[in-house]
């Protein structure tokens, strides 16, 4: 008994150093400290913490290293903050490295946590979780055999992770489907190319940004030009497809707004110290010269996709069509640490240019669409009668033939239409359809 109190003196005196050393060096950088936060030390919640490590050192049914108790602790310190914050070991901090570097073996998904539970942000383009029909919102209940509860987040995604060629069953429940149900991954190169260009028809441009990089802005200007140069002139209008975009780096949507915005404030973010508190504001030079746009938005457009929608909101610079973004407006920083981890903890709330917060709340589209479905009926053996089966008709008075071919004989029994225009555009993607015939009214009013 004597030797645990002991230890429990030892753990308390090791605590105290560490936390009066810290307060130390936080009183001294004035300004990252409110003059009216509590600096005290608090006394009895450290007690009931060393004396709760001290149960589990000698009670636990297994022994318990410090490193992992003290590990752990960390980890509980930050995921009670909120779900964005948390601490990344040495080798988790590596793992978040490489996911930075655009180029790793995978699934393609932007993941969090919620309720203890894998939730889908959003599917990467062109990756095998996009091409398997994984959507924004799915929870991920079962990795293979493992249940997702009680994981980290970070433990997770390394699972997720693999070699490429390796397949994964995830166990998959969705708002709407009566039950969870498995799809079968084969991990891939998941390579982040974060801009795509095309003509959707002539005079109009369709412009998709996957996710935010550092070189994302650049990229946004080379397409633009490569638009123009394919449409032999500028465009009439532009629509900018932020759907199912997680988000990524500040910078990246910045630049991005203002490639479209001649002055005024992109963004401000606010925090609690002086570093946090930042204003973007746009320069002069819109790529478009004012031609319109339509942003798309949906479910899985989050963080900086909502900076860019808020901003060509709040200016009237691009209507927004779709349906309500993600919502979060919150800003993370990674600190190193000095063995070799990281914190990951949320320093801001950033705001749209009118004062709007959208955390928790989103960007709300000035045109809602359901989410529809668009396909062709299979051919029916019953065919409508027309003028041309009437006994006795009126022949057709410019000598055209009639046509009296029975049409629904032409096509292979069962075979569809091809929901398709002739400049390629999928006119299933319904949003995009709309967003298209929206540009074209716009432009015939200008």
């Amino acid at each position: 008994m004597l030797k645990q109190k002991n230890i429990f003196i030892l753990f308390v005196g090791c605590c105290l150093g560490v936390l009066i050393s810290t307060a130390g060096s936080v009183l001294a950088d004035k300004e990252t400290v409110p003059k009216e936060q509590d600096v005290s030390l608090p006394f009895d919640e450290l007690r009931t913490f060393t004396e709760i490590f001290g149960r589990i050192k000698q009670d636990y049914v297994e022994p318990v290293s410090d490193k992992d108790l003290l590990e752990s602790a960390i980890r509980g310190m930050l995921v009670g903050l909120d779900p964005h914050s948390s601490y990344l070991n040495t080798e988790e901090y590596k793992e978040l490295k490489v996911g930075t570097t655009g180029r790793f073996g995978g699934l393609g998904i932007q993941v969090t946590m919620e309720d203890g539970f894998v939730k889908v942000i959003s599917p990467i383009d062109d990756t095998p979780a996009q091409r398997a029909g994984i959507e924004a919102g799915d929870l991920i209940i079962k990795l293979d055999d493992l249940p997702v509860k009680g994981m980290t987040l970070t433990n997770a995604v390394k699972i997720m992770r693999g070699e490429v060629g390796s397949k994964i069953v995830l166990t998959v429940v969705r708002k709407g489907k009566d039950g969870p149900f498995n799809v079968t991954l084969v991990r891939d190169i998941i390579k982040v190319k974060s801009v795509r260009s095309r003509i959707l028809e002539d005079g109009f441009g369709y412009l998709r940004i996957s996710s935010f990089q550092s070189p994302t802005g650049e990229a946004v200007k080379e397409a633009v030009k490569e638009l123009e140069k394919e449409n032999g002139g500028p465009l009439e209008g532009l629509v900018l497809d932020l759907r199912n975009n997680p988000g990524g780096v500040l910078d990246g949507a910045v630049s991005v707004s203002d490639s479209f915005l001649n002055s005024g404030k992109i963004v401000y973010t606010e925090g609690r110290i002086k570093d946090s508190q930042m204003d973007f504001n746009a320069t002069p030079g819109d790529l478009l010269n004012g031609a319109p746009i339509v942003v798309l938005i949906n479910a899985g457009s989050a963080s900086a996709s909502e900076i860019v929608a808020g901003a060509l909101q709040d200016h009237k610079r691009a209507i927004i069509m779709g349906s309500k973004s993600f919502g979060k407006g919150s800003v993370q920083t990674i600190m190193p640490t000095g063995n070799g981890g990281a914190v990951k903890i949320t320093t801001a709330r950033y705001f749209t240019p009118s004062g709007r917060s959208i955390q928790a709340t989103g960007i709300e589209p000035d045109i809602e669409l359901e989410r529809l479905k668009l396909e062709s009926l299979e051919a029916s053996s019953f065919q409508p009668i027309k003028e041309a089966d009437l006994s006795r008709h009126l022949t057709n008075g410019n000598g055209k033939k009639e046509d009296t071919a029975d049409k629904s004989k032409s096509k292979v029994d069962g075979e569809k239409d091809k929901v398709e225009d002739p400049k390629g555009v999928d006119m299933r993607d319904y949003p995009l359809k709309e967003a298209l015939n929206l540009l074209k009214g716009i432009a015939i009013l200008r």
